[in-house]
């Protein structure tokens, strides 16, 4: 019955809370919040209780929602690694930077040092920085974090499964040219500690990065601090303790899922014993959607339409659930438009930092997480994939997605032992979507409603103009080089 009244409560409407007040901070000041952000890796919109997550339980999570705000139109930068982590980090659509897809080791470019991240933003404001997890914009020195305004950083420099070996945990064939790949260097600052050998030292990866981030919050709860939490799960190879092992009704892939979840309950529980738990925000949220031709050893969309590498909603759409006692409402809902490229100027906001110099695409979404019911901030969003093609736009409940091939998962079997499934190839033309009505994107109305079309049309004739489109062969004037070695 507990359980039920916490979901009633967490489905209130915005209308229903009243707008509070942020004190203006003081650059440096104890009183500026602390900020944790907590980025998960594959993990689809219904994956966590709050959303609609089955076969295992995710307390702490849900505990950030009944406390918090859920967001329901949240999305990630794109529907890709290296590019969403980008698109987080800077406040950017990751084209307007030149980061795209998933950067392998020894990768030649990364994120350009004249690219100002969040954590430079809010040291800026006094700010001491950590990131633990997974990087992804680059492994070469000069793009690691350490050199991007991070005070501390340890974890991996990119995906745990671009290593030498299959997802099983056995050497490739040395005819594969995956073979060649260095094994896993666990990275504390900028030096490697150890390599991740095997599939026993990965199931250890999300305990160790909880352990470090619990050691981070004690060591600074007397400063304002910034720790962005990256998980390596749940991306395949799926990793887990034994302390999780075997604990679900959704075999491996529930056991990591009850596992991020301890380890959000473990960082809330450093909050609370510091004294630090009031005066966090908190913000849980992926970088993009379920890699669904692993079967069982991936996420749900939750009814959305694709997932990872696609710029359908199951693609880009993710939960987000924020915490900030005494500023965001407990247990409320946000229907409205928002992503990641808004964290950053969101931050720099609360904190007083400014802005970077240089053009970004992130919004300040303050008065959301306040509870006003009337704002807006965020009056449309751009879905680009690959190097720089526009594949939709959204504004409101209207979705225009433009010709394009896409790979897909659907007419296809996914697998159900770790290996990955087949892709099948899919097309599309110009179609609308009302995604109030649809959010499956399974009928086309634009015939219903061409003056949407044309507004929509018009929107992405402004992006094209900004930041190119190689789907209609259009450069763009601002965008900006990668870093390159």
């Amino acid at each position: 019955m507990k359980k039920r009244l916490t979901w009633i409560f967490a489905l209130l409407p915005l209308t229903v809370m009243a707008q509070q007040n942020v004190p203006a901070p003081r650059t440096g000041s104890p009183g500026h919040p602390n900020i944790i952000v907590i980025f998960m890796d594959d993990m689809g919109y219904g994956d966590v209780d709050a959303y609609a997550g089955t076969g295992y339980t995710t307390p702490n999570i849900d505990r950030l929602a009944a406390e918090g705000m859920r967001f329901t139109n949240f999305y990630a930068g794109e529907a890709v690694c290296s590019a969403s982590r980008a698109a987080i980090l800077t406040g950017c659509y990751p084209n307007r930077i030149g980061i795209h897809g998933a950067l392998f080791p020894n990768s030649k470019i990364g994120l350009n040092n004249k690219e100002e991240t969040v954590a430079e933003v809010l040291k800026k404001a006094g700010y001491t920085t950590g990131a633990i997890g997974k990087w992804h914009v680059g492994d070469a020195y000069k793009f690691l974090p350490l050199q991007n305004g991070f005070d501390e950083f340890f974890g991996l420099p990119y995906s745990n499964d671009m290593w030498p070996m299959s997802y099983k945990g056995r050497p490739l064939d040395t005819a594969d040219p995956r073979s060649k790949r260095p094994l896993l260097p666990l990275i504390e600052g900028n030096r490697t500690i150890r390599y991740i050998r095997t599939l026993q030292d990965q199931n250890m990866l999300t305990t160790w990065y909880t352990e470090r981030a619990v050691s981070f919050i004690h060591q600074h709860k007397s400063q304002p601090f910034f720790l962005y939490l990256a998980h390596s799960m749940v991306h395949t190879p799926l990793g887990v303790s034994d302390k999780f092992r075997g604990k679900s009704k959704q075999g491996i892939f529930g056991d990591v899922m009850m596992e991020v979840d301890w380890s959000v309950g473990q960082v809330m529980k450093a909050l609370k014993d510091n004294g630090l738990e009031q005066n966090t925000l908190v913000v849980f949220t992926s970088d993009n959607g379920p890699w669904l031709n692993f079967g069982d050893y991936a996420g749900t969309t939750g009814g959305l339409r694709e997932g990872k590498g696609t710029s359908w909603e199951g693609g880009q759409r993710e939960p987000c659930i924020m915490r900030w006692p005494g500023v965001i409402p407990p247990g409320t809902v946000c229907n409205k438009l928002a992503g990641t490229i808004d964290l950053l100027p969101t931050f720099a906001r609360i904190t007083g930092a400014p802005l970077p110099q240089q053009k970004i695409d992130g919004v300040n979404i303050l008065a959301l997480l306040k509870g006003d019911p009337s704002a807006n901030p965020r009056d449309h969003l751009y879905y680009y994939y690959n190097e720089n093609d526009l594949e939709a736009v959204r504004q409101g409940q209207w979705k225009l997605v433009f010709p394009h091939r896409y790979r897909s998962y659907e007419g296809v079997l996914p697998r159900n032992d770790g290996l990955p499934g087949p892709y099948s190839k899919g097309s599309t033309g110009l179609a609308l979507y009302d995604l109030r009505r649809d959010p499956g994107e399974r009928y086309d109305v634009k015939k219903q409603h061409p003056e949407v079309v044309k507004r929509l049309q018009a929107l992405a004739e402004k992006a094209r103009e900004d930041l190119g489109d190689n789907l209609t062969h259009r450069q763009g004037a601002n965008r900006r080089p990668p870093g390159r070695i």
